[in-house]
């Protein structure tokens, strides 16, 4: 009776319209999603091992229990033992909020995304007797969930630079710059990325977008690739995953805006990144590829989110593969990247969308598909000449001397050079200020002294220098 629709028909009600199991559902489906999702953050950090060592020629953790299968269990158990340490000058109130403002807002995405059709369960109800009631698998199929997504991916940013900010470290409060600033920068390309499918399908409602691509050759990866690429790269981003990891890059700041935690704090925060990979995952696998849909096992509802799961793995693995190839980028690059990159690209992609929408519906309904291609191979082409032009001229680049910059040489003209002159004589004044006391400072130093004493001082110098140059 599971597994056949049409053995069902009869005596359906939906969940919602009985009190029991409208009450009682929605806690079971949140606590077994729940477990899902612990569980699979648990053991997504032994799968990036493990797939890290195999990449690189390891082996990989392989000593608690088999295969180091029991690995992230000793982790766990590790960091719950480790001291809880809170700096002396940290402002503890808020070093203890900010771990649970980076985790609450990423399980919160979840929620609005939708792991499979309705099932039909039996139950009994006692005003009604032996039924089957229609439950959704999901928590909240909202109308605006695309917009939901958008609003609370911003919100862990807060969770990020109060954790910087309390800790009293200049590493870390670097770090919570820096991820402030990465993840505004590149928060828009991801929020235009999503008014694609939201433009072709209409509605804001992601359940809906899911169900609009039932086929295989109906997920918009194949519709608009340039926005899947984009929204995958943002995404990369938003998590501060490998090449754009420049918040806690342990080179320059030790362990970034989580350096002074410790602890179950410091598991809050690993827990949020790995989170925050698999919500990302199954947002752009709900938005670009199919959601739970996979043919030829549509007609099994009980096993949509099996294959929901599947395709998120799938998606993790290509992040890991991605950490594991590309080295971190330099900070100003990442930015350059983030607003003369995918800005442009991600604005591409959605006028790309709304001219195959408009034209397509000029022409007819079946002309949407081959004016998306059309647009598409014009994509490409323009692509390909813009870089081949871009390469050209940086091989016909020149190197400039310092002596002949124009930047250096003062012939820049213009209001923005202007402002940055003005800028820095006001960064210069208070520095030539500073300068001025410590040389006054040195003068009192060396008033009253006598020629003797002026004599030892130098001699003093002298062997200093010497030793040195020895």
């Amino acid at each position: 009776m599971l597994l056949n629709p049409e053995a069902r028909v009869q005596n359906v009600v939906q969940c919602e319209d009985d009190a029991g199991c409208s009450a009682l559902w929605p806690i079971i489906f949140a606590a077994g999603f729940a477990f899902v999702i612990v569980t699979g953050f648990a053991y997504c950090t032994l799968l990036e091992r493990r797939l890290l060592a195999f990449l690189q020629h390891r082996v990989g953790p392989n000593r608690v229990g088999p295969q180091g299968f029991l690995q992230p269990a000793a982790d766990g158990v590790k960091l719950v033992f480790k001291e809880d340490l809170i700096p002396a000058g940290a402002d503890k109130w808020v070093f203890r909020l900010a771990p649970m403002i980076k985790v609450i807002p990423i399980l919160m995405i979840a929620a609005v995304i939708p792991m499979g059709p309705d099932l039909v369960l039996p139950w009994f109800a006692p005003s009604l007797g032996d039924v089957w009631f229609q439950a959704p698998q999901g928590l909240v199929d909202s109308n605006v969930g695309i917009l939901w997504v958008i609003a609370i991916t911003s919100i862990a940013t807060y969770g990020v630079v109060l954790a910087g900010w309390s800790s009293d470290n200049k590493y870390a409060m670097l770090g919570a710059l820096r991820a402030s600033s990465q993840m505004i920068s590149y928060e828009l390309s991801f929020a235009l990325t999503l008014a694609v499918p939201v433009m072709i399908v209409g509605s804001m409602s992601i359940g809906d977008i899911i169900d609009a691509q039932r086929n295989v050759w109906d997920w918009f990866v194949f519709q608009n690739p340039l926005a899947a690429a984009v929204l995958i790269l943002a995404l990369l981003a938003e998590t501060n995953r490998a090449p754009f990891d420049l918040t806690e890059a342990e080179q320059e700041l030790t362990q970034g805006y989580m350096t002074e935690y410790s602890g179950m704090k410091f598991a809050l925060f690993m827990m949020a990144e790995y989170l925050g990979m698999i919500a990302v995952s199954l947002v752009a696998v709900a938005v670009f590829f199919g959601g739970y849909h996979l043919w030829p096992m549509d007609g099994l509802p009980i096993l949509a989110p099996l294959i929901f799961i599947i395709k998120v793995v799938l998606m993790l693995c290509g992040m890991i593969w991605i950490r594991a190839t590309l080295p971190r980028i330099r900070y100003d690059r990442l930015m350059q990247f983030g607003w003369k990159v995918m800005i442009p690209l991600a604005l591409l992609a959605v006028a790309w969308t709304a001219v195959s929408i408009v034209v397509g519906d000029a022409l007819g309904g079946t002309a949407y598909p081959f004016i998306s291609g059309a647009v598409f191979v014009l994509v490409l082409l323009i692509g390909a000449v813009a870089l081949r032009r871009m390469s050209r001229e940086r091989d016909s680049e020149e190197a400039i001397p310092l002596e002949d910059d124009p930047a250096y040489t003062g012939e820049r003209r213009g209001l923005g050079w202007a402002m940055v002159h003005v800028v820095g004589m006001l960064i210069a004044i208070p520095l030539a200020q500073i300068r001025f006391q410590l040389r006054a400072l040195e003068g009192m130093a060396s008033f009253g002294r006598t020629p003797e004493e002026d004599r030892i001082m130098e001699s003093g110098e002298t062997a200093i220098k010497t030793a040195g140059g020895e």
